[in-house]
């Protein structure tokens, strides 16, 4: 569909994105997804310094992560101190995702190949991720009361120290200065390390200035079409 192959190219020039660490910012992760195997992937890089935290729902991380998926930290305290308690009966106070929305963002970005993939039976084909041969580091910052500048800029931080290469998010919240933006303020800290950061462009539009997340050092990255239909019967 994106005109892609394995076999000559930007994607086999690439290696696949192998052993580039993606930071993916965003509503957390269910480990036990196909797209977060990691058959015949070597050692995690020894450049990685960050881990996989225990929580609610996410209580071996040793089992829960592996050599796909490496890192999975949980950010609540600016969340908590806004909002209150988080709801343990309806989300998981851990990297679990208990929307789906991280869980699909960083299998879009870098998830394992998958063969018979679908829908309920429809679009029958594999799935694999931009990146397949890169390693996952999960940063949960969103909660379903929203997801709080403390928060995204505690996993900015984090994200640096932690050793990754590329951090990518699917958030924003209408254009704001840059100095009110933390989306901005983190990724311009990120930069000046040398990792690239990757954000939406919003849902909003087509429509004059309806993109989000438009400082000049972020990679601001529209979404496009599909070759799929999904008929309704």
């Amino acid at each position: 569909f994106l005109g892609l192959n394995t076999s000559s190219g930007p994607w086999p020039d690439s290696r696949f994105g192998h052993d580039v660490i993606v930071g993916i910012m965003d509503s957390g992760v269910w480990p036990e997804r196909r797209s977060f195997g990691d058959s015949g992937l070597g050692p995690v890089p020894d450049r990685w310094r960050g881990e996989c935290e225990a929580g609610p729902g996410f209580d071996d991380p040793r089992t829960l992560c592996n050599k796909k998926l490496i890192g999975a930290r949980a950010f609540y305290k600016g969340y908590e101190a806004a909002v209150g308690p988080i709801n343990g009966s309806n989300e998981y106070r851990s990297a679990r995702d208990s929307q789906g929305h991280g869980t699909h963002t960083a299998s879009t970005a870098a998830g394992a190949h998958v063969r018979h993939a679908g829908l309920l039976g429809s679009a029958p084909g594999d799935a694999r991720g931009m990146a397949p041969a890169a390693r996952i580091a999960v940063y949960k910052v969103c909660w379903k009361g929203g997801c709080f500048n403390s928060d995204l800029l505690a996993a900015f931080e984090r994200a640096i120290l932690d050793g990754v290469d590329i951090i990518s998010l699917s958030i924003g919240g209408g254009v704001l200065p840059y100095f009110l933006d933390p989306i901005a303020i983190g990724s311009f800290a990120a930069m000046e390390r040398g990792i690239l950061v990757t954000t939406s462009a919003g849902n909003a539009g087509p429509s004059p200035q309806s993109i989000t997340n438009v400082a000049p050092w972020l990679l601001t990255v529209a979404a496009s079409t599909l070759d799929r239909d999904f008929p309704a019967i």
